[in-house]
């Protein structure tokens, strides 16, 4: 988390860009910083009943918040958002909250048709409080040490003490494996997209740079204007818009899909490449189609600099693959979309622990991933998403196959892996992940913080 109370802010920096100058001072480290590796931390939400004590809550956390500009300089920081009921609750006056897109103001919860949040996966199944409303504000301690978030956490639940009238819902703990994997076994965290005047955090390969008002608002979109941002200026400018999910694992069902559809041409490790679009190792099949390379997917320089236009058939790395749909690259699609108006920066964080090697049945216990993702056009961007490049096969020519990882495949999801001289298709993918909860949320910029808290009733 940030440096203590009492903090003094240096002067607002600009990073030059050619456009409009990006002021880093203002904008949350997220937005436009890798977390850091290892880490650890947690999720707490909290829920206001007074809009004074809750505006006297962010005044006291405002100091912990790391901008873009100061987050390389800490070991621990913070970050906030606010759903839109959590605005409402610290007296943001409603001719603001009109300001915010409808799927904002709805909510996650009640879109869960946009989103495939079906079924097991509903809002009526979602852990508490998810989705019930009372989540107000969304606050993240991260650090690279297990003890760092845990003090900083211990004095937040101090002045939450003297602020009877805000309630701590939840405290969601996670922290990175030593091995650096998910539940599923995929390392995770290597990639980001290449944003215009983001010079800290790009990695190679990250193809032509995103204009930066398609994370940011306030800045020019795609389409060379700013997008529509909430108003007054201040509180929308610098800021953007944040998806959280909690996702559970079914790590068991996954690894007897790999045994049961291993042969002696697919073993279950290239089964699971196949699916993700990378070795369990981080190394692209793009690169290393035929073996593992472990060494190329610990390298920041190389993991991410490859494209698909040289392989138009699939047959390094499948179509339908989690990663290649997520992210087409260079790669002409079957029905025309801009890949770049639907890229997302995407923060994954584990919890709960592994199941043991070899386990094949379900334990019961928690585990998966707290999935961020931020967007200036979100959450219109996660349910585009979610529909048409994780539960749709159109834009790939694929058409009714869904995603083999994240997709709703229901226990019937079929697979297709080009092969010569006979591609092989694997029958029978099921839901590997499941969801446990999530919310939208705005996370401003730090001028817009302060505004908050000058809210008068």
């Amino acid at each position: 988390m940030g440096e203590r109370r009492g903090q003094t802010r240096a002067p607002v920096r600009c990073l030059k860009t050619g456009t409009p100058s990006v002021q880093i001072e203002e904008i949350q480290a997220p937005v436009l910083r890798r977390r850091p590796a290892p880490y650890y931390g947690c999720h707490v939400l909290l829920r206001v009943d007074d809009a004074v004590q809750g505006r006297a809550l962010l005044n006291r956390l405002i100091p912990y918040i790391a901008s873009a500009a100061d987050y390389e300089t800490r070991s621990h920081w913070a970050a906030i958002a606010f759903t839109y009921s959590g605005l409402q609750a610290l007296g943001v006056p409603n001719s603001s909250l009109d300001s915010f897109p409808i799927e904002f103001r709805q909510g996650m919860a009640s879109r869960a048709a946009m989103t495939a949040d079906t079924g097991e996966n509903s809002p009526e199944h979602w852990q508490k409080p998810y989705g019930t409303g009372d989540v107000h504000i969304a606050v993240t301690f991260l650090s690279v040490t297990d003890d760092d978030w845990r003090a900083n956490l211990t004095d937040v639940k101090s002045l939450i003490g003297s602020l009877p009238a805000i309630s701590l819902l939840i405290t969601e703990e996670f922290a990175q494996t030593i091995d650096a994997r998910t539940p599923l076994g995929y390392k995770d965290g290597i990639s980001f997209p290449h944003i215009a005047g983001n010079v800290a955090s790009p990695i190679p390969g990250g193809g032509e740079p995103i204009a930066l008002g398609e994370f940011v608002l306030g800045y020019p979109s795609e389409t060379g204007i700013p997008l529509p941002m909430p108003q007054p200026e201040v509180l929308g400018r610098n800021g953007t818009f944040v998806g959280f999910r909690k996702l559970h694992s079914n790590v068991a069902k996954f690894r007897r899909f790999l045994k049961d559809n291993a042969t002696s041409t697919l073993s279950e490790e290239l089964i699971a490449a196949k699916m993700a679009g990378r070795w369990r190792s981080g190394a692209p099949l793009a690169l290393s189609p035929d073996t593992d390379d472990p060494e190329l997917g610990s390298d920041l320089q190389r993991v991410n600099d490859f494209g698909y236009s040289d392989d138009p058939s699939g047959l390094r790395c499948p179509l339908g693959a989690h990663v290649r749909r997520m992210n087409p690259r260079d790669r002409k699609l079957a029905v025309m979309s801009d890949v770049k108006i639907h890229r997302v920066i995407r923060h994954g964080m584990t919890y709960g622990p592994h199941l043991p090697e070899g386990v094949l049945e379900d334990d019961g216990v928690e585990r998966g991933i707290f999935f961020i993702f931020i967007s200036a056009r979100a959450p219109q961007t996660f349910e585009f998403l979610k529909k048409e490049w994780i539960n749709n096969g159109n834009f790939m020519g694929l058409s009714n196959q869904k995603d083999p990882i994240a997709g709703r495949n229901e226990g019937t999801g079929t697979f297709t892996i080009p092969m010569r001289p006979i591609r092989k298709r694997l029958h029978g993918l099921d839901n590997f992940t499941q969801t446990r909860g999530g919310e939208y949320a705005f996370m401003p910029g730090l001028a817009a913080l302060r505004w908050l808290v000058e809210l008068s009733d």
